[in-house]
């Protein structure tokens, strides 16, 4: 014969609606969620920009030729066409192009503002080289290009490389220890609200528990209540994190590339990262997760002080 039980459908024997309110606990649980998605954020736009600059630059070369003008030592021409000529016809490279005096300019206002086009001092001819892949050794290249030109500098970016890889993951791990603080904080949160409850509802809770109630159905059914109110926030805070995220990922996009920016309304959405897009519908989840977890252990670890 089927269980046949006396209780209504809903009976809330222990009082959890007014001793876990569904006010300020989903309220804060959704501040959390927001705050994780920006870590979130963070870490993956670390990531991704870090990627973009590296490549960027170990696809680079910065080659400088003194006396750009004077006879080459090595076969004709002048000393700036024979670097141009070895750079063109080596493997590994896709582009090689002196800048013109104009860039040159405008490289150094910066420094020496509007008198910059008017200095004494012969600069150095420069020459912006594009790499078919970061990997290639430019030992032999530079010694090639320095026979050519002697007093030829050859600047390959590795050191600003690797401090795009440390800075990468330094913002990173920031990102990772706000994410690890804003679950921590959650669960705090929920503990307090959790004791509040209990110690709201501690007659009840005693009359239930000595009645012949086990310690697995009261935490149980406090538990499903955390549950229901931290899933709840968390869906808030992924949806108040929706708008925020794409106005950061819409900002950002200039730096990841020449891309147009987005005007239709997919092009925007798509403007997100996918692991973020798969990230949101993970706060729900996660903070149902710290729900339960923190609740079941506050009120068995409270359950357990009792006389």
């Amino acid at each position: 014969m089927p269980d046949l039980s006396l209780r209504p459908a809903g009976f809330d024997e222990l009082g959890l609606r007014r001793a876990l309110a569904d006010r300020a606990l989903p309220f804060l649980v959704a501040a959390m969620a927001l705050l994780a998605a920006l870590a979130l954020a963070g870490w993956d736009g670390a990531a991704a920009l870090a990627r973009h600059w590296e490549q960027g630059a170990g696809e680079a070369l910065t080659v400088q030729v003194p006396q750009p003008n004077d006879p080459a030592a090595q076969g004709t021409g002048t000393r700036l066409d024979r670097v141009l000529a070895l750079l063109r016809g080596s493997p590994g490279i896709a582009s090689a192009d002196a800048l013109t005096s104009e860039q040159l300019d405008a490289l150094l206002q910066p420094w020496l503002g509007a008198a910059a086009n008017r200095l004494a001092v012969p600069l150095p001819a420069i020459v912006a080289v594009r790499l078919t892949q970061g990997d290639v050794d430019t030992a032999p290249l530079a010694a090639r290009l320095d026979n050519a030109a002697p007093g030829t500098l050859t600047e390959n970016h590795d050191i600003w490389i690797s401090r795009l890889a440390r800075l990468s993951r330094s913002l990173q791990a920031c990102a990772g220890m706000a994410l690890l603080l804003v679950a921590a904080v959650a669960a705090a949160v929920i503990a307090v609200a959790t004791r509040a409850g209990l110690a709201a509802r501690r007659e009840a809770i005693e009359i239930v528990h000595g009645l012949g109630a086990t310690d697995s159905y009261i935490a149980a059914r406090f538990a499903g209540r955390a549950t229901m109110l931290a899933t709840t926030g968390g869906l808030v805070g992924a949806l108040l994190a929706l708008p925020v995220l794409l106005t950061l990922a819409l900002l950002a996009a200039p730096f990841a590339g020449p891309a147009p920016p987005p005007t239709t309304p997919a092009e925007v959405l798509a403007a997100l990262p996918p692991a973020l897009w798969l990230a949101l519908p993970g706060l729900p989840a996660a903070a149902a997760t710290i729900g339960f977890l923190t609740a079941q252990g506050t009120v068995r670890w409270w359950l357990r002080r009792l006389p």
